[in-house]
């Protein structure tokens, strides 16, 4: 009876497997083993985090988001705070959402103000929120400009047509 208690895994023990699997890119198993490692410590930043990764590799982005959302909840290490704020991060900016991005670069920094890459990732969000919205502001311009067209062409036609019935009277 003693040595079955020494044969079942601990938390720390699904995580090191999972962290060999992510590292084989084999991140359907490392998934499996990050879960089961949050089944024994529901709290568990670590296995948190390293879910949302494998996930993420999987191309499962709102489950990933997840992950993060709930391991920035719990985590109070500040660069495991600025990963986890970095990863979101980048979803964010995967999927054009270029305001809470910067946000999440941004609380990532605070954390770790050292840290380039995602001072980097910031400066590209912000430049390609700036072009969203000129895109957007063109768009709205040759919508306008189009609607005019259609006026005054609409206008011209009615003009056009009352000139014509009133010359056949």
């Amino acid at each position: 009876m003693a040595s079955s208690a020494f044969a079942q895994k601990t938390e720390r023990d699904y995580l090191r497997s999972g962290n060999k699997l992510y590292n084989d890119s084999l991140f359907i198993k490392a998934e499996v083993d990050y879960r089961k490692a949050l089944e024994i410590n529901p709290k568990s930043t670590d296995a948190m985090f390293n879910l949302g990764n494998s996930l993420l590799m999987q191309q499962k982005a709102k489950e990933a988001m997840e992950q993060f959302e709930s391991a920035s909840k719990v985590e109070k290490d500040k660069d495991k705070l600025a990963q986890i704020y970095h990863n979101m991060g980048v979803i964010l900016q995967s999927s054009k959402q270029y305001p809470q991005c910067i946000e999440a670069y941004k609380e990532s920094l605070r954390n770790n103000p050292k840290d380039d890459e995602t001072r980097y990732n910031l400066a590209l969000a912000q430049k390609l929120l700036k072009d969203q919205q000129q895109n957007q502001t063109r768009i709205r311009i040759r919508i306008q400009d189009t609607k005019t067209k259609i006026r005054k062409n609409d206008k011209r036609s009615t003009e056009q047509n009352q000139n014509d019935n009133e010359r056949k009277k």
